[in-house]
C-alpha cells in the first residue's frame, strides 16, 4: 500500500503529464521548430519524361524535346526566370563556386511562379536551322526554342579526340529579389550536350 506522500507523488507526475499533453499540441500552432534545407530544384528529363533518351546526335531541320521543371523548397513563395541559352565548347559556363551566370544571351525564357512545394514543369522544343559545314568546323545560323527563332551565330572546331561538333544548349535559373526589383542568378544550371551532324 501506499502513503499518503507516495500518492501526492504519483497524483502530480500524473498531472504534469496531463498538462503537458493538452498544451504542447496548442503551442505547436505558435512555434515553428526549424525546418531542412531551403532549395530550389532544377532538372531535365527527356522526351518520355525520364531522366533517359535525351537527344544527343542532332541535326538541322529535325525537332527535338526535353522536359524542364523547377521545384520551390525555399520555405515561401518564389518568382523565377528560366533561361534557355546555347554555347560551343569554349564558351563559359555559369560559374557555380563562385555563382555568376554565363554571360551568353538568353534566348528564351519561362517566367515561373510557384508557392512552396510546388512544382512547374513545361516542354522544351528545339530546334536548328541554317547550319552549314566547313573544314573542320560547323556553324549553325538560327536555333528555334519552343516556335521562336533566335539568331545565334554559333560554330564549334571538329572534336578530333570525341569525333563531333559539339554544342550545349543549357538552362539557367534566375529568381527575383524584392529589395533590388529585378533577377539574380540562382546558382542552378542544367545542360545537354549535342553533337551537331550532317543528317545522314
Amino acid at each position: 500500500m501506499w502513503s499518503l506522500t507516495e500518492c501526492r507523488y504519483v497524483f502530480v507526475a500524473v498531472g504534469l503529464v496531463g498538462v503537458l499533453g493538452f498544451t504542447v499540441p496548442s503551442a505547436m500552432l505558435f512555434v515553428h521548430l526549424p525546418s531542412g534545407e531551403r532549395f530550389s530544384e532544377l532538372y531535365v528529363l527527356g522526351p518520355g519524361h525520364m531522366a533517359e533518351a535525351y537527344p544527343f546526335n542532332v541535326s538541322a531541320g529535325k525537332d527535338y524535346l526535353v522536359y524542364l521543371g523547377v521545384g520551390n523548397h525555399l520555405g515561401r513563395a518564389a518568382y523565377y526566370e528560366v533561361a534557355v541559352k546555347l554555347r560551343n565548347s569554349t564558351e563559359p559556363l555559369p560559374n557555380s563556386t563562385s555563382g555568376v551566370p554565363s554571360p551568353l544571351p538568353a534566348l528564351y525564357s519561362y517566367d515561373v511562379f510557384l508557392t512552396d512545394g510546388q512544382t512547374w514543369e513545361d516542354a522544351l522544343n528545339f530546334s536548328f536551322d541554317d547550319v552549314v559545314f566547313g573544314v573542320n568546323v560547323s556553324s549553325v545560323g538560327r536555333l528555334r526554342v519552343n516556335g521562336a527563332w533566335a539568331n545565334v551565330n554559333e560554330s564549334a572546331a571538329w572534336d578530333s579526340v570525341n569525333g563531333g561538333y559539339f554544342y550545349q544548349v543549357f538552362v539557367e535559373l534566375w529568381l527575383y529579389d524584392a529589395a533590388s526589383n529585378s533577377f539574380g542568378f540562382h546558382n542552378r544550371f542544367v545542360n545537354l550536350w549535342l553533337n551537331m551532324t550532317t543528317g545522314f
